[in-house]
Order: structure tokens, then C-alpha cells, then sequence
């Protein structure tokens, strides 16, 4: 690498994997480094926070991003995506259905500017690969990532992406966050979203980080402690 991640704000994670808390709605961007190729975990709330995400990777690894990891359908987490030409998209199955107006409104009444939000909602990525339950990502090196279609929760949506190491990171998006407490808007599937973070707990295990889609990062007793939070919250048992 040519420039270490501290250098450019980034928080490293584990070896070859790092993520970077975004202005404005401190939305998470996760960067995971293999061999030849890059993996880039959420993509910015517009495609001027895209290319910074972009350049921000091509700096760090002198390579540029060849694979994105959506991890759900909101605009904070994938308005960027179309700066990320040539990248092979994976996200949720039903990801690609929510309509790209719905996401443009929803963009503008939490504070974004129309221009931007028109812009990306009129150039929005659809991913090309649509994960039903796993899909492990070779990046060469000896580097495999595994994403795993763990939702719904936080939307109908949610994708997870485990990066085995020492130690183990876990990139929950949304279905974790340590900024606040949980969103659960009109999308969310408040029954199925403590399952899901059983599902995260059970991927990662104790020892693993926790990466939430906002705040700081996490172990799994915080994860649990969500888990038991929402599961009360809406009334649903184990």
C-alpha cells in the first residue's frame, strides 16, 4: 500500500481490511484487500462520495475497487455505487426492486441535496449478482470472503459480509448500529430482524469485530445486547 489507512482516516481493521466513517449521516465504507483484487463494502450517499470512496481505495491499494458489497437498500449505503465503473455488484436477491424514485425521495427529505439525489437515483447500480443465501468472493492471495444473505430486519434486504483473520470482521450494515438505536423505518421486518442478528452472531462467533453501518466498531456481547434490545422492543421471542 501506498500510503497507510490512518494517513487518509481510515480505521484499520485487520490485516488488509479497514473502513472509514462517512460525513453526514457517519454511514460505514468497508475495504477489504486481496490479491489483485479489491473489495469495496458500501458505497457513499451520492456519486461525488463514490469517487472519493474510489480514490480513497486506489491510494490505499494502488488497485482499483473490482468488486462492491451493497448491504442493503438505502441511499447512504448505495447512491455512490455508479462511481465504481467496471466493479462487479453483489447484493441482497430483491435488492434490485426497490425503485430508484422511492430512494431519491427518501434522500432528499433526510437532507441531501435534489441535484445529487436526482443524479444518483437516474444513474443507480443495480447489482449483477444477487446472493439468496451465500457467496464466497475469492480475492486472490489466499483471501476469500464470505457473503451471506442474512436479512430481513433492518430492511427486506440485508447483507453481511464475514472477513475470516485474526480477528475475524464482520460488515453487518445496518442491522448493527452503535451511533444510535436501530432505524427500523417502513421497510424494516421488525419479527425477522433479531434472527437476523443471530444469524451475524453465529457467523462471526465471540472473538470476531462487529462492523455496524453506523458508529463504532463492535464485539458480540454489543451484538447480543442489540439482539435482546429489538426482540423486546417488538415483541419477539426467541
Amino acid at each position: 500500500m501506498t500510503v497507510t489507512w490512518e494517513e487518509l482516516g481510515w480505521e484499520r481493521v485487520a490485516a488488509g481490511v479497514g473502513r472509514v466513517r462517512l460525513p453526514g449521516w457517519d454511514c460505514t465504507a468497508g475495504l477489504v484487500v486481496g490479491a489483485g483484487a479489491v473489495l469495496m463494502i458500501d458505497a457513499g450517499s451520492s456519486l461525488a462520495e463514490g469517487a472519493r470512496l474510489r480514490a480513497w481505495a486506489e491510494e490505499l491499494t494502488g488497485s482499483r475497487v473490482t468488486h462492491l458489497a451493497l448491504t442493503h437498500p438505502h441511499f447512504d449505503h448505495v447512491f455512490g455505487a455508479a462511481a465504481f465503473a467496471g466493479a462487479e455488484v453483489f447484493g441482497a436477491v430483491g435488492v434490485d426492486t426497490v425503485p430508484a424514485e422511492e430512494l431519491r425521495a427518501d434522500a432528499v427529505r433526510n437532507g441531501l441535496d435534489e441535484t445529487a439525489a436526482t443524479e444518483a437515483a437516474d444513474t443507480l447500480v443495480r447489482p449483477r449478482h444477487l446472493v439468496s443465501g451465500e457467496w464466497t468472493l475469492d480475492l486472490g492471495g489466499g483471501r476469500q470472503v464470505l457473503l451471506a444473505n442474512v436479512g430481513p430486519g433492518h430492511t427486506a434486504h440485508d447483507l453481511a459480509v464475514l472477513v475470516p483473520g485474526s480477528p475475524e470482521t464482520v460488515f453487518c450494515g445496518d442491522l448493527v448500529e452503535e451511533s444510535g438505536a436501530p432505524q427500523a423505518g417502513p421497510d424494516a421486518v421488525p419479527s425477522h430482524w433479531p434472527a437476523a442478528l443471530d444469524r451475524l452472531l453465529e457467523l462471526g462467533g465471540e472473538d470476531a469485530l462487529y462492523v455496524p453501518g453506523h458508529g463504532a466498531v463492535v464485539d458480540a456481547a454489543f451484538v447480543r445486547a442489540q439482539r435482546d434490545a429489538l426482540a423486546a422492543r417488538f415483541g419477539v421471542s426467541r
